[in-house]
């Protein structure tokens, strides 16, 4: 019985010593566990990886490019409706009119001078060959460093997206935005996007990618950073916040959407039109957001089907556009018209030439046709949302590195401060931009890089970020 009476007195002890723990132990911050994967093809070698960074140019061959243009020639047009406009998708009229430029002006020798024009590397992460721009500044103020900053695009788009920010960042004396804060700009492709080499393994999703940009960031030498999104790369950069919380000095996103939605999400949308106080709404929160059924549900069901193909059967509706240059253009064009203005749906050539020129246009879709990249594209929407919205450890942890949001009126859905707040819990500057849509970076640079200036330095002003 003494036994009995040991043993129960160390299970009273450990219960004790957990209690005291529970009720003392301030509430540790959780990270997410960084993914250490291997998605080369078949099995792992098991020598070491070679690290070595090795430059890149875009370079495309005269067979290639004969290819591109027999596949042009030999297009096969449909009839749009009368006076359909944008509203069925692209215009088959309009994209016939963007194909004769494609054939006739455009000049991709040009383009690809354009692309090579910032410094462009390779390195093998994780089994990947991984594509990276890394522009330093051209000139640095006596006695200040270059603060790094990672860039992460999204789909459909490309690293091409940031080529107009990044003089305003690793030169914004000469640009009127005065030289307090000079950036590094490190703007990876995606694994599967563009240069960078597809996964050849399932389940490569949002945090297999932040975790290999944080393995580059971390190779670049680079300790302490700024990272940068939209779309794909704000849920990128999101998740490389709760890796390594300690090296993200901030996170700015053009781009934000919350999984998680409560009791208070649905009042608010109820009746936040009504008493937006009582839900923490500003005048232009209401202004964007209602009616919601319009603004809100109607807008997912009408602008998300290919988002619904994607996550289930990428690969299908993948091998038409992966075959013809026509039908991928008229897949991602229509995005470029639709998520810069929902109005463009009324304009017969879509509004595309209003914010983008065509050769921007063409050179992003060249990107995704000489790298025979859209099926891989498509597939990270399948990684990311097939185990279903809201059940990954990612959507339930907040995040705690200052935050700043540059919310753009045109963006497809709008999230107010009082939901992100939710989520990010450290926002130092949220900002209703004056105008501009999904591709912030693409379209109004100047007013993206403002606000990342502006951020960047709140942060550092008042220090808001302290290395643990």
């Amino acid at each position: 019985s003494s036994l009995a009476g040991i043993m129960l007195l160390e299970v009273l002890l450990v219960l004790g010593t957990l209690l005291i723990y529970f009720l003392f132990s301030k509430k540790k911050e959780e990270t997410l566990p960084f993914k250490d994967g291997w998605w080369g093809r078949g099995q792992k070698p098991v020598t070491k990886e070679d690290s070595s960074i090795r430059p890149f140019k875009v370079e495309t061959t005269e067979e290639e490019l004969s290819d591109l243009f027999r596949r042009l020639d030999q297009a096969r047009f449909t009839e749009p409706l009368e006076n359909s406009c944008f509203h069925y998708g692209i215009n088959s009229m309009h994209l016939r009119k963007i194909v004769s430029y494609w054939k006739n002006q455009f000049n991709w020798k040009k383009q690809v001078e354009v692309l090579n024009k910032y410094p462009q590397f390779k390195t093998k992460i994780q089994g990947l060959d991984i594509h990276f721009v890394h522009v330093k500044p051209p000139r640095l103020p006596e006695g200040q460093a270059a603060k790094p900053l990672l860039m992460v695009h999204g789909w459909p788009g490309s690293f091409y997206e940031f080529y107009k920010i990044i003089p305003l960042l690793t030169d914004p004396a000469s640009h009127g935005l005065g030289d307090e804060h000079v950036f590094e700009v490190i703007c990876p492709s995606i694994p599967g996007y563009g240069f960078s080499e597809a996964p050849h393994k399932k389940d490569f999703n949002s945090v297999s990618a932040a975790s290999v940009f944080y393995e580059l960031m971390l190779r670049l030498g680079f300790n302490e950073f700024y990272i940068q999104g939209g779309d794909w790369g704000w849920l990128i950069c999101t998740n490389l916040a709760q890796i390594a919380p300690n090296h993200v000095k901030g996170l700015h996103l053009n781009m934000v959407s919350v999984s998680k939605l409560g009791l208070t999400h649905l009042l608010s949308v109820l009746l936040g039109r009504y008493f937006p106080g009582l839900f923490g709404f500003q005048d232009e929160d209401v202004r964007r957001m209602f009616p919601f059924l319009k603004k809100g549900l109607y807008r997912i069901l009408s602008e998300s089907g290919y988002a619904h193909i994607q996550a289930t059967k990428p690969d299908t509706v993948g091998c038409g556009l992966n075959d013809s240059p026509v039908g991928l253009a008229a897949y991602i064009l229509e995005k470029f018209s639709s998520w810069t203005d929902m109005e463009f749906q009324n304009l017969e050539d879509g509004g595309l030439e209003r914010k983008f020129s065509l050769d921007d246009l063409l050179t992003n879709i060249m990107i995704y046709w000489v790298s025979g990249c859209i099926v891989s594209s498509m597939r990270f929407y399948k990684e990311n949302l097939q185990k279903g919205i809201g059940t990954q450890k990612h959507e339930k942890l907040t995040v705690q590195v200052p935050t700043g949001i540059a919310s753009f009126p045109n963006e497809i859905l709008h999230t107010p401060q009082a939901w992100a707040k939710k989520k990010y819990t450290n926002i130092v500057s949220f900002h209703f931009m004056p105008r501009g849509g999904h591709f912030a970076a693409f379209e109004e640079p100047e007013l993206l890089a403002k606000d990342i200036l502006q951020f960047v330095d709140k942060v550092e002003k008042e220090q808001l970020w302290k290395k643990k």
